[in-house]
């Protein structure tokens, strides 16, 4: 019988020392949807870490360990949450569900009594939705990530964070790409740190448990009082669903394929809009996409973009738009209709009148209609993404792979 809990209050910080090594992981926690878009932009308010000058205290020789490898080899002791007897097919499914759709109380209530599980919430119930498609998840995912948490001493809670930006840009170099989104070389930001005033001090993210302590061992900060290493869904795109482009539905991941129907518009705020056609078999459809200012250098990838080119795009839709979180670009219009010039001067022709087609005011030569050139691209084929700085938890990196097309990363 399974016991699904949520008890109240804080739960504090747990002690240093993962697990045994022979303990199966166990992933983290599901919400009830996908959040943390990248595409919101930060509270002006919302304070940020202190990034301090190196201490003069002795610093871990570089030498301590060499780089670890591009790709690093699963763990010895890890065994992927296996779908056992006692994980009922609708328990993954509810699980699927509150990572890409929406739960009430009373479904998570309807499943807990249907297989007479064990279960407490909080006040009205509150985390019940939670812990239960917790239970789910080794059944409905098989793609699972690390994060190591280091707490701040309780004293700590609510002041400006100090930690070291050299150490930090030096261990996330030394562990990339095994660990990523630990650091925002394009923008000089820490992404590991938060900028919230809670308990965290920060957390480092990869594909290796043994990497990610290791980076956690090597940056200079104020003094760590626990931490955690936790198994998660972060980094794997779990939230998104395949759909066509005319079935999206506000507050839901989606990855879908369009053609891009208009010029790139770069609106109030710096926030990039194109608009997409559904593809020719799908019907007539068509969806906005948007690259808000936050994302940064991605929206110059956005603008990039001419109508014609065949994309998939993947983001969350909200009140009709999709915010783009990556997109694939699997082949780009190679040339444009312009107004033809004059073979004699040289000059820009001009319309004859309307289904007249163009001539040239000075010399008298004529041209049918438009023709045809070859238009110079700065993108080419293959998957761009937002910067780390941007990127919401449960997006995936491109360098973590595994992706059906050339990858342009953002580290």
């Amino acid at each position: 019988m399974h016991d699904v809990r949520c008890g109240p209050g804080r739960p504090s910080p747990p002690r240093a020392g993962v697990r045994d090594a022979d303990a199966p992981p166990r992933p983290a926690q599901s919400r009830s949807r996908a959040q943390d878009s990248g595409g919101t932009p930060r509270s002006p308010s919302t304070p940020t870490p202190t990034l301090r000058r190196p201490s003069t205290r002795p610093r871990r020789s570089s030498t301590a360990s060499p780089r670890p490898p591009t790709r690093t080899r699963t763990p010895a002791w890890w065994s992927r949450p296996s779908r056992g007897a006692d994980l009922p097919d609708d328990l993954a499914a509810f699980a699927r569900d509150a990572v890409r759709d929406h739960h009430t109380l009373g479904d998570a209530e309807a499943l807990v009594d249907r297989h007479g599980f064990r279960s407490r919430g909080w006040k009205a119930g509150r985390g019940k939705i939670g812990a239960l498609a917790a239970v789910g998840a080794s059944a409905a995912f098989d793609d699972w990530t690390y994060e190591y948490i280091t707490y701040r001493e309780r004293e700590r809670w609510g002041t400006e964070r100090e930690v070291d930006a050299e150490s930090l840009f030096a261990a996330a170099d030394w562990a990339y790409p095994a660990a990523w989104d630990t650091v925002d070389r394009g923008e000089g930001e820490p992404v590991c740190v938060p900028h919230t005033p809670g308990p965290i001090l920060y957390g480092i993210r990869g594909d290796d448990p043994d990497v990610v302590r290791e980076v956690a061992d090597r940056v200079d900060a104020e003094p760590v009082s626990d931490a955690q290493l936790f198994v998660t869904n972060q980094g794997t795109d779990a939230h998104l669903r395949d759909a066509r482009l005319g079935d999206v539905a506000d507050g839901r991941g989606y990855r879908v394929e369009g053609v891009v129907a208009t010029e790139p518009e770069t609106r109030r705020g710096g926030h990039v809009f194109v608009e997409l056609d559904a593809p020719a078999d799908e019907g007539d459809a068509t969806l906005d996409c948007a690259a808000f200012e936050p994302t940064k250098r991605f929206r110059d990838r956005v603008r990039a973009l001419r109508p014609g080119d065949r994309l998939t795009v993947c983001g969350e839709v909200s009140r009709g738009t999709l915010k783009l979180e990556k997109f694939c670009v699997h082949s780009l219009t190679a040339t444009e209709r312009v107004t033809p010039t004059c073979p004699e001067c040289g000059n820009r022709m001009e319309s004859a009148g309307a289904d007249q087609g163009y001539r040239c005011r000075d010399c008298g030569t004529t041209a049918p209609g438009k023709v045809t050139r070859p238009v110079r691209r700065d993108l080419a084929p293959g998957w761009y993404e937002v910067p780390p700085c941007a990127r919401r938890h449960v997006a995936k990196p491109l360098v973590r792979g595994g992706f059906d097309a050339p990858t342009h990363p953002e580290g």
